[in-house]
């Protein structure tokens, strides 16, 4: 079957008991047993639900994995993730995470016994050079918040591979619909489903998807000790997501290239963050290993005060944290997503005070570009 097929039929079969074409919410957190020792498969809320086992089931699927577990919110599952690891081990990740990533690594992990190395992913000779020894995963994102820089990812897994050191991918900026990075040799697959497969930011989430059945043994045990899992009415929220996760992409796609022409040619932007633009270092790159660009890109005002001015004075854009709703969201990485960062880190990967991220809507493109382009007079 195709992605749209998948995404709309499996894990979500018509409910056996009533015929309802939509998964029901399973708003309960015990399930009655019929006998000591002997129940329809479900015991306890933490351990189990059926919407949220629906939800797991669709994206492993669409990611073409076989195990898929749902978490309270992406930093929950990339917590998780890292569980796996124990004091000691080292994790060599990507120059350029998400500041909440980065926080997680820096300021609670560490604190536990695992150490980090951060370097530029797309630089294989760097990816090389910094596995040691006790290296026990790789961490990336591809493309990177917010400069969208990408990463080989079947590259960086050869030479991860090359040492048995298992690779994980954040895919949240891409979603299956336009990468799959199991399919291109990564081990792990993270997401914040608050993203683009929730797509209506009504919901917060998480997942972690992948193929090694011991991996996701312990994983389903961490899930359960530790119980940051996903609520049964947020797991139906994702569900319905999923369902125009496929047209939502191809309409995020489409606008965000028309944004990024358009700032790319504008006056007074300085330069645009989009793999699909020709002038993008690493487009071609890009067009190998996605099926479109998606939606979201940053553009650089070149001060503080010109993005200020910028955020003011959109409209029909909000300025907000999240990304990959159905609305256009503006924001400054420099003092919201990335403010965790140091000022010195942020410097050294591109993100400057004047830089703002878009997540390009599905609205008509010629109403955010003519917000976009109203602000800017000011």
């Amino acid at each position: 079957m195709g992605f749209a097929t998948d995404a709309i039929h499996i894990g979500q079969e018509p409910d056996p008991a009533t015929g309802a074409i939509i998964v029901p919410i399973y708003q309960t957190s015990t399930y009655v047993q019929e006998e000591l020792g002997k129940h329809k498969g479900y015991e306890y809320a933490r351990t189990s639900n059926p919407t949220r086992a629906a939800l797991e089931r669709n994206l492993a699927a669409l990611e073409g994995g076989r195990f898929g577990f749902a978490f309270a919110s992406g930093m929950a599952a990339i917590n998780a993730l890292l569980t796996l690891l124990k004091s000691g081990d080292h994790v060599l990740a990507g120059h350029n995470l998400y500041g909440g990533t980065f926080r997680l690594f820096e300021r609670v992990l560490t604190d536990f016994g695992l150490s980090f190395t951060y370097v530029n992913t797309c630089a294989l000779d760097q990816v090389q050079a910094a596995l040691r020894p006790d290296t026990r995963m790789v961490f990336i994102e591809t493309p990177t918040n917010p400069v969208m820089e990408i990463t080989d990812i079947a590259r960086v897994a050869r030479i991860a591979h090359e040492q048995n050191v298992p690779v994980a991918v954040d895919n949240t900026f891409m979603s299956p619909y336009l990468q799959r990075p199991l399919d291109l040799g990564a081990d792990i697959v993270v997401h914040s489903t608050t993203k683009y497969l929730n797509g209506h930011s009504d919901g917060v989430g998480g997942a972690v998807i992948l193929n090694d059945s011991a991996m996701a043994e312990r994983l389903r045990f961490i899930q359960n000790a530790a119980g940051a899992v996903l609520g049964p009415m947020d797991s139906w929220l994702v569900l319905r997501g999923v369902k125009t996760l496929a047209v939502r992409m191809r309409q995020h796609s489409s606008n965000g290239m028309a944004v990024a022409e358009h700032l790319a040619a504008h006056p007074k932007v300085k330069g645009v963050h989009y793999p699909g633009l020709e002038s993008h270092p690493q487009h071609a790159l890009a067009r190998k290993q996605m099926k479109a660009f998606g939606g979201m890109l940053s553009f650089e005002t070149g001060s503080l005060e010109n993005a200020k001015a910028v955020l003011k004075s959109v409209k029909l854009c909000s300025l907000a944290e999240s990304l990959g709703g159905v609305e256009t969201l503006i924001s400054h990485p420099a003092t919201m997503t990335h403010a965790s960062v140091p000022p010195e880190s942020r410097s050294r990967i591109g993100i400057t005070d004047g830089l703002v991220r878009i997540s390009v809507g599905i609205e008509d493109a010629e109403d955010i570009i003519a917000d976009l382009d109203e602000a800017l007079r000011h």
